[in-house]
């Protein structure tokens, strides 16, 4: 029954917006953007600040109500879009969201969140800085392998634990967020979603690997290394809290049978890579047969997961809903009204953007690695970084043999940028949202939106200054 419940609640933002975009299967073309004025990205900016400032000025209200919020934002964009441009062009531009991107997103995330809170790390972790640096390395490692989105649902119930006696231990699941949520990701194209863009755009999978490992290491290293510093000033303080070593029990795993379904969601996502046999029309909108094959898998594992799993087996490992529930309906929202923002990024020269995109070349026309870096990144602060990456890839050339070598250095630059500054906002890459969700749904305070953003400005905007002047210049 709380599995129904929480799938409706999860899909129902995607069933809403289906019926509302009802419409002829032969709608107007997708927009171009070159038609679209910045006016249209007024409601992204609402929505994004309505989930920075309501928390702060009307806590109750947005806490009660955050999903019919997030909804008006949504009507607020595609009611005078269709006014404007017709209902069949509306309806086309809802239908393609909803079933080329937010769907396949929630499906592989529902799964990924499933299956890693079925997975109990027993025993007891203490949260010394030596423990807390061996656990956000290791899930910085394994998020290339299993993605962020698994290494961070995998990781982020056994950090809470290991640190449930600490007192001060919010820059902990801060710098879990930039590590194992973003940076770690950037190693394959399993690790975070633009780099898997990238692959189906013809990218070699083992290509980040070996051209992004060099900034992965300096940032990881580093961040590893302040994150310590900050750490043991802290326990400094409050060590006489820790648990008596007599107190404490044997580590040891349970809930094994969810790595393996980890796996086959993991190979899944690959498969859709090397595997496309053909298209089909669903609401006149052409998909890939592998993603659809992909979303029935993905909830399949999701399925298997809560079947095989003891439910006190995630009652002891503080598994709840309200975390997925939250992010399905904030991103739903996010991805209807940021749309247009891409589609003017798309247009590039043409579109409402052309001064901005202007200055990702030099006089002769030759692109700025340096400044694709901090235009993805800038713009994957905010927006979702999986599109914003193929904006810049487009707007590089997008010829993947051409990147790959002679433009190898513009092509790390917008990998860098589309990957590690999704660390720059709980909004910018969507294990973020979950982790702070998770600490928030099991009592713990997370920093407000711009909060956070100023843990973003004071560590990683320094960091990332380094890893322009030592890579990209």
């Amino acid at each position: 029954m709380r599995l129904a419940k929480a799938a409706c609640a999860i899909l129902l933002p995607a069933l809403l917006a289906l019926l509302l975009s009802a419409g002829p299967a032969a709608a107007a073309a997708a927009a171009s953007g070159s038609d679209l004025s910045l006016a249209w990205g007024i409601p992204f900016v609402g929505l994004l600040g309505s989930i920075a400032l309501m928390p702060l000025l009307a806590g109750h209200v947005w806490h009660d109500h955050y999903g019919k919020i997030a909804a008006g934002w949504g009507l607020l964009l595609v009611v005078p879009f269709a006014v404007v441009f017709g209902p069949g062009r509306a309806a086309d531009e809802v239908w393609h969201i909803v079933l080329q991107e937010f769907i396949p997103f929630i499906a592989l995330l529902l799964a990924l969140y499933v299956t890693g809170g079925g997975v109990l790390l027993k025993g007891s972790l203490v949260g010394t800085p030596l423990t807390n640096v061996a656990l956000l390395a290791l899930g910085t490692v394994i998020a290339s392998v299993m993605g962020t989105t698994g290494a961070s649902m995998l990781l982020i119930r056994p950090v809470l634990r290991a640190n449930a006696f600490r007192q001060r231990k919010t820059h902990t699941f801060v710098f879990f967020i930039f590590l194992v949520s973003n940076i770690g990701g950037s190693l394959t194209p399993l690790g975070d979603p633009p780099l898997y863009l990238g692959f189906l755009k013809g990218v070699s999978f083992f290509w980040t690997t070996t051209h992004l490992f060099s900034e992965f290491l300096f940032c990881a290293v580093l961040l590893l290394a302040v994150y310590y510093v900050l750490d043991s000033i802290a326990w400094a303080k409050e060590k006489a809290h820790a648990p008596a070593p007599g107190a404490r029990e044997p580590l040891g795993l349970e809930g094994t049978v969810n790595l393996w379904l980890i796996g086959v969601v993991v190979l899944m996502v690959l498969l859709q890579g090397a595997w496309q046999p053909g298209e089909v029309t669903i609401f006149g909108q052409q998909i890939g047969i592998e993603r659809l094959v992909g979303i029935a898998v993905f909830l399949a594992v999701t399925f298997a997961s809560v079947r095989l799993t003891a439910p006190a087996l995630r009652e002891a490992n503080g598994f709840a809903w309200g975390a997925i529930i939250e992010v399905a309906k904030l991103f739903a929202a996010i991805f209807v009204t940021m749309a247009p923002v891409l589609a003017i990024l798309r247009a590039g020269t043409d579109g409402a953007a052309a001064p901005l995109v202007a200055l990702t070349t030099g006089p002769t026309g030759e692109p700025i690695p340096w400044v694709f870096f901090w235009m993805s990144g800038a713009l994957s602060s905010f927006l979702d970084n999986a599109p914003t990456y193929l904006v810049f890839f487009n707007l590089a050339g997008g010829d993947p043999g051409l990147l790959m070598t002679e433009g190898a250095l513009t092509l790390a630059a917008i990998s860098c940028g589309a990957v590690f500054m999704g660390a720059n906002s709980y909004i910018g890459n969507a294990p973020n949202f979950m982790v702070k969700a998770i600490v928030e749904e099991n009592g713990e305070r997370m920093p407000s939106f711009f909060g956070y953003c100023a843990w973003a400005l004071v560590f990683l905007i320094p960091l990332f200054i380094l890893v322009t002047l030592i890579f990209f210049i």
